[in-house]
C-alpha cells in the first residue's frame, strides 16, 4: 500500500500543479487535460479530432465544440482540415500553449529529469515497467467500473 499511496500523492502534487496553471491563465482543468492530450498525440505523431478529444476527456459533442472554441479563442489551439480527407477537422497545439507549459512546468520537468539521472538504466527500466503496469491497470479498473 506504500506504494499506492505515494502515487496518489504524486498524482494530488501534479493535479495540483495543473489547477495553479490552469487558474493563472484563465484556464479550465479541462482546458489543461485537452492541451496535455494533444501535445501528447503530437509527440507520437497522432493526429486528433474533435471527436477523438472529446471521447478522451469524457465529453459530449457541445462540450467538446465549447473546448475547442474556447481554446481556439485563446490562441492556443487551431482547427485546419485534415489534407488526406477534406471533411475532417484536425486540432493542432499553437507554440503559445507550448511556450505557457513549458514556462510553468519546465523546472518541475528540469527536476524529475534530473532525479531520474539518478537511477542507472535497469532502475529505469523498472520504474517505466511499474508505472506503465498501473496505468494499465487503471484503465482496466475504469472499463470494469462503466
Amino acid at each position: 500500500m506504500g506504494l499506492v499511496h505515494l502515487l496518489r500523492a504524486v498524482t494530488v502534487e501534479f493535479d495540483l500543479l495543473g489547477a495553479e496553471f490552469a487558474a493563472r491563465h484563465g484556464l479550465h482543468p479541462t482546458d489543461v487535460r485537452a492541451l496535455i492530450h494533444l501535445l501528447d498525440a503530437e509527440r507520437t505523431g497522432a493526429r486528433t479530432t474533435p471527436g477523438r478529444l472529446g471521447e478522451q476527456l469524457r465529453l459530449n459533442s457541445a462540450g467538446t465544440t465549447a473546448l475547442v472554441d474556447r481554446l481556439e479563442r485563446l490562441e492556443l489551439v487551431r482547427r485546419s482540415r485534415d489534407t488526406a480527407d477534406r471533411r475532417r477537422v484536425l486540432l493542432e497545439v499553437e507554440e503559445k500553449a507550448v511556450e505557457l507549459g513549458w514556462s510553468f512546468f519546465g523546472p518541475v520537468i528540469g527536476e524529475v529529469v534530473g532525479v531520474a539521472e539518478g537511477f542507472d538504466a535497469g532502475e529505469l527500466e523498472t520504474v517505466r515497467c511499474f508505472l506503465t503496469s498501473v496505468l494499465e491497470s487503471v484503465a482496466r479498473a475504469r472499463g470494469e467500473a462503466s
